[in-house]
């Protein structure tokens, strides 16, 4: 198992590569999707609207698992397991904007209703770590 100050593992938090979020659907199905991301250093930060599946898969139970590559190595890659520990409103898309821009994303604030969602990271395994 990989912890948090594994170099390779810091990389891949600091880098721009898209972060896979699974979360569980009603029936234990799970649900994945290509995500943008910032690491704060404790927690795993996502945008995301209040009216799609994946937030009311994380309202009813809030265990995710989350993959992402190596930049520069894509056999490379860390699976960070754990919860989504809270929940933030965003009313103006501000952490939106920031992602974008993070991204390089010309993109703005759509305009909907967004939250940003905390991962605090419990396990993490991966390959070539």
């Amino acid at each position: 198992m990989a912890d948090l100050s594994n170099p390779k593992v810091q990389k891949i938090l600091q880098s721009k590569q898209l972060a896979y979020l699974a979360t569980l659907g009603n029936n234990g199905e799970p649900q994945n999707s290509p995500m943008w991301f910032l690491w704060d250093g404790e927690y795993l930060k996502f945008t995301h609207t209040t009216k799609r599946q994946k937030f009311r898969n994380i309202q009813r139970d809030p265990r995710v698992a989350i993959a992402i590559t190596d930049p520069d190595n894509l056999y490379t890659q860390a699976e960070f397991r754990g919860i989504v520990d809270h929940v933030e409103e965003d009313p103006n898309g501000e952490f939106f904007d920031t992602l974008a821009k993070h991204y390089d994303s010309t993109i703005r604030y759509p305009g909907d209703e967004r939250v940003i969602l905390y991962v605090k990271p419990q396990h993490i395994v991966g390959q070539g770590l």
